[in-house]
């Protein structure tokens, strides 16, 4: 069955003709899923009665239903759980700064990377979302908030390059001139090091910007906490990191979760001193957030900024990821787990 809401504009035009329908109704159409976020076809009201009939009856609209919804007392973020029309779930953060409304969106049903420090990877991965269910989740936080989002980080469930084919989709679509029209600038994704799709999106040249989630400054040390750092060294990662920088004009983040007594040293921070000037990158510090099922501890306030003070001495550019949402399982995949494990209780006890 064909997805319209994944379909971008001209794909969508071509649809319709191929319905029998004229050019203009793709447009009509288009705006009604893209811009103004309508839930039915019903909605629709400047498109005529027997071809939304049709397009209900045939094509089913995906909306993403929500199922839980936290709040943090602290800041205000909001973290969701939508389910998806097939049952899956995924989970989906709001937050608001003062720059503008952020949303951080899963590309994934579970992950499939295994990274020892976070919660999506538990329960594996299920399947890779569409870019309507990407989508989705953007337009079902700016329904239920009435407020508009102007920055998207795909830094959720899942790992984004390994979705390459819907990601590219859902980032076009996400910022063309037919849509919300994001800028491409106000557009994060994040990658755990997958070199090939990080050479391939450097070629797309778009201007987004790119995370790298590097967490160590060894191949040993990254080895034991990302099983992807087993087929790719950071010498690759370095070297696609310079290509997209060369390509795009786009400087590189480095995303660092600092783990207590595990690559928060003084030596970890001299080292990733080191690979930014190289890679001419940002670093984000990220105090890890912790999670039952794994027994690593975040460090402690002091080592953290003695390791952001070592950086900046070296002259690199660094912040420290202010933490949103701490108070309501704030952490990658921690919502959607809880939720499968007690719906899994809920069955074994029946």
């Amino acid at each position: 069955m064909t997805d319209i809401k994944s379909l971008d504009h001209e794909q969508l035009k071509e649809w319709m003709v191929s319905l029998g329908e004229k050019p203009f109704r793709a447009g009509q159409l288009y705006e009604w899923m893209h811009v103004r976020l309508a839930e039915s076809y019903g909605q629709m009201s400047n498109l005529p009665l027997p071809l939304r009939e049709r397009l209900d009856r045939e094509y089913p609209l995906l909306i993403a239903s929500r199922v839980r919804e936290q709040t943090s007392a602290l800041d205000g973020t909001r973290k969701y759980l939508f389910a998806l029309p097939d049952g899956n779930l995924v989970e989906s953060v709001w937050m608001r700064y003062r720059h503008g409304n952020s949303v951080c969106i899963s590309s994934q049903a579970g992950c499939r990377m295994g990274c020892a420090f976070c919660a999506s990877a538990l329960d594996g991965l299920t399947r890779n979302l569409l870019p309507s269910e990407m989508l989705e989740q953007v337009y079902a936080i700016q329904r239920d908030t009435g407020e508009r989002v102007s920055n998207v980080v795909v830094m959720g469930t899942g790992e984004p390059l390994d979705n390459y084919d819907n990601l590219l989709t859902f980032l076009r679509m996400l910022t063309d001139e037919y849509g919300l029209r994001i800028s491409q600038r106000s557009v994060t994704v994040s990658t755990c090091g997958l070199v090939p799709q990080i050479y391939a999106l450097a070629k797309e040249r778009l201007q987004i910007t790119l995370a790298l989630s590097l967490h160590a400054v060894t191949d040993e040390k990254r080895c034991q906490l990302m099983p992807v750092a087993k087929r790719y060294s950071i010498r690759e990662l370095l070297d696609a990191c310079r290509f997209y920088f060369r390509e795009t004009g786009r400087r590189i983040t480095f995303e660092y979760s600092l783990i207590g007594g595990v690559n928060d040293s003084d030596k970890d921070a001299a080292l990733l001193a080191i690979l930014a000037k190289n890679a001419g990158s940002h670093v984000n510090l990220i105090p890890v957030n912790p999670v039952k099922e794994r027994q690593f501890a975040r460090s402690g306030p002091g080592r953290i900024a003695a390791f952001k003070n070592k950086l900046e001495k070296s002259g690199i550019n660094v912040t420290i990821r202010r933490e949103m949402g701490r108070d309501i399982d704030g952490a990658c995949g921690q919502l959607r787990h809880g939720h499968m494990e007690s719906e899994q209780r809920g069955e074994r006890g029946r």
